[in-house]
This record gives structure tokens, sequence and C-alpha cells, in this order.
């Protein structure tokens, strides 16, 4: 018996920290629905958190530029000076924060900057207050670091936002961080300063307990709405704040791998040494491309934020009218996080009973052949998650199927 034979049979032995952990159920329902379509079901998927609009062509010309200038070797570890640069003109201009250059980073995807931050900074028990819904990603990073994730529910009721009651009972010598994502995917609820301000206040009272804030979606918002981040309202909050952005969702660069952040310096220089075992620099042509978005025209933001108003003014009002569906009107982003309460302890056609809102996700896949995303892969049921960054053609047909699939059921 070979060496090899004796190492396949004993099995690999998976570490610890990833016990707990699987692939992103977004990713595993996405599988499945583009195994379908590949089967020749006409699926539509509703669960890709990505704009269907292209990169824009100046920000392809830059990247173009970069590689015909030969700017295809590694670059400074966490980032080069001209994306920092634009970075740090983008915090003055939009945000009103002043950032220097060694407080800024820049890691492949805001996924690695929330990584790096985490493992640079939790021991082992420390705690991470996250409000439900929220990214899937957000508590595997966490534990994975060693952290313990107190999560915290946010329903419709409070309009999916964390509330400075909830905030103050969470805390205890044990956290680490809080974090915080606005405008949220899932949920599409953005918190306004007036909804920051007790947060802020519960945070001044305890200054052991560190800000993350996740403003990935910071130029998709609606209806007036008037984006802010924290920093901006309570500068004194520098010191523990690690601001996060990127240029995945606002410049359609998902592919690309760009994700930044502003914060304190110590936290700043951890958080490279972490990327310095890691991935090392992000794509030199990604960053050339970035520059080009942060520093180019910005007009076409808001032909954008339009267009993604007028879906989620769609799909909002298409939901309502089905019995059984309740869905807030959100604030920014592209996603919808409609409550299903009333269509559990339905049966299906073929009698299968839904008793939960990943029952209900499954039956949508199967015999609508929509693929949307339950609520309870972002920590909250019973409710499901429909983005509507596709095309107005396929959230009418989908919507179509769905309230079809509804009216099916038997109650």
């Amino acid at each position: 018996m070979t060496i090899a034979t004796k190492i396949e049979e004993a099995g690999f032995q998976p570490a610890s920290r990833i016990a707990s952990i699987g692939v992103s159920t977004i990713l595993q329902i996405g599988a499945r629905a583009n195994a379908m379509k590949r089967e020749g079901l006409p699926v539509i998927i509703l669960g890709a958190g990505e704009p269907d609009f292209d990169t824009p062509d100046n920000v392809k010309e830059a990247a173009k530029a970069a590689i015909d200038r030969g700017e295809t070797k590694y670059t400074a570890l966490d980032g080069t000076p001209e994306l920092k640069k634009a970075i740090a003109g983008k915090f003055k201009r939009e945000n009103g924060i002043d950032y220097t250059l060694d407080e800024i980073t820049v890691a492949t995807g805001a996924k690695q900057i929330l990584f790096n931050a985490f493992m640079a900074s939790i021991n082992p028990g420390d705690e991470v207050i996250i409000p439900t819904p929220y990214w899937t990603s957000y508590s595997d990073i966490v534990e994975i670091c060693g952290g313990v994730p107190v999560l915290i529910p946010c329903d419709a009721a409070a309009g999916f936002r964390l509330k400075a009651d909830q905030l103050e009972k969470a805390i205890t010598p044990k956290t680490r961080w809080l974090l915080l994502n606005s405008p949220s995917n899932p949920s599409g609820a953005a918190y306004s300063e007036a909804d920051y301000q007790p947060l802020i206040e519960v945070l001044l009272r305890h200054p052991h307990v560190w800000l993350m804030v996740d403003d990935m979606y910071e130029h998709i918002v609606y209806d007036g709405f008037r984006f802010t981040t924290p920093v901006a309202i309570e500068p004194s909050l520098k010191s523990r704040t690690l601001t996060v952005n990127g240029v995945s969702k606002a410049y359609a660069m998902t592919g690309w791998r760009i994700g930044y952040a502003g914060g304190p310096k110590a936290l700043i220089r951890a958080m490279a040494v972490i990327q310095s075992q890691a991935t090392s620099c992000p794509s030199s042509v990604s960053q050339a491309a970035a520059v080009a978005a942060l520093n180019g025209p910005q007009e076409f933001l808001s032909d954008r934020k339009a267009s993604f108003q007028r879906r989620r003014d769609l799909v909002v009002g298409r939901l309502n009218a089905i019995e059984g569906l309740d869905c807030l009107v959100p604030e920014g982003a592209f996603y919808t996080f409609s409550g299903c309460a009333g269509i559990l302890g339905t049966t299906t056609p073929s009698g299968k009973s839904i008793e939960t809102d990943a029952d209900f996700c499954a039956y949508l896949l199967d015999e609508a052949h929509v693929a949307v995303v339950p609520g309870s892969a972002f920590g909250l049921s019973p409710y499901f998650r429909i983005s509507y960054a596709t095309s107005e053609a396929d959230l009418v047909e989908a919507l179509n199927r769905i309230e079809r699939a509804c009216a099916d059921l038997r109650r």
C-alpha cells in the first residue's frame, strides 16, 4: 500500500476553526439554480449581489492603459500611493473625513478588509456584535478568526435597524467590535444620522468597543435619503472605527476585487501584517482601474440609482400585493427582504408542507423556477431576499411566477 493510499484512507481532517462553517447558502442556491439552467429549465436567478450594469468605460480604459504601461508587477503591500490618494480624496469629498495615507488600506475586496481587521484584532473568545439580518460572511469570518458573533435580531418592526437599548444590553467586557452595514445587505435598510446618534452615544459610554461600518452600498440610496457614516457624525470615534468601502457595487466592479478602508494607523499596520502573509498586494491593474473610478466622472451614479429605484418600486409593489407576503420599502442597496410568515403552514400542490422560509424558497425554485435566498441564511426568519439587480423583464416574469406559486398553495 502506497503512502498516498494510506493518506487517502485516513481521510482529511478539517481544522476545528471551520467545523461549523459551510459554503455560503447564497452560493449553494446559485450553483443549484445554474445547474437547473444547464439542464434546460427556465430558471430566473434573483440571488446575486451584483449590479447588472457594465464597468464604466473610463475605468476599463484606465486598466488597459496600465497594462500598456507595464504596470503589471507587485505594488505596495496595501495599496499604491495613487489609489490611497484617490481614496483619501473620496473620504474627504463625500464623507467629510480626513484620512492620511497611512490610515488607509486596500485589499482584494471588502471581504478581505473585514478578514484582515478581525484577524489582526480578535483574540479567542472576543465578541463581535452583529445585528441581524446580516451579510452571511460576517459571522463566519468572526468565527474563523476565533471570535464569538453576538447576533442581535432586528426585525421588520424595528426597520431592520439596531436600537440603542439592544446594543447596551449586548455589550460585555469581552465585546471587541460592533459591526454595522448601511445600506444593508440583505434588507436595504439604512441608518440616518438620527438612527446612528443613539448608537454612538452608547459607544461613547463604552470606550473598549470598536466600530466597524460597511458602507459598500453608500451610493445606492433612494427617496432623498441622506447617507452618512458614524465618524462624520462623531469625529471622536475615528480613533476606534474602521470605515469600510469599495468599488464593487457603485462602479459595477465586482470582479475587479478592490475593497478599501480608513482607520487608526495601528490597526492599519496590523492589517498589513495579515495581508502580507495572505495575498500580499491587490491586483496592480485593478488598482489603476479603481483610481479612475474614484477620480473620474460620477454623474452616471444618479442614472443607475434611478434605474434601481424603478426596479425596487416594481418589486415591492408586486410582493405586497401577494397574499402572505409583506415587504418593507428599502432605503438603499438593491435588495428586498420580504416577510413570508403568512405563507408558513401552507401546503404545496404536491403535498409538501411549507414550515420555514427555506421551505418556501425551495418551493419557488423547484416549482416556479425562481431562485431567491431564505432569511435564515442572513440570520433572521421568516423572510426571503430578492436581488433586483437584473432586468425589469426578468423581474416581471419572476414576480408573475411567484404570484402564481403562492396562489397555488393550499391554506
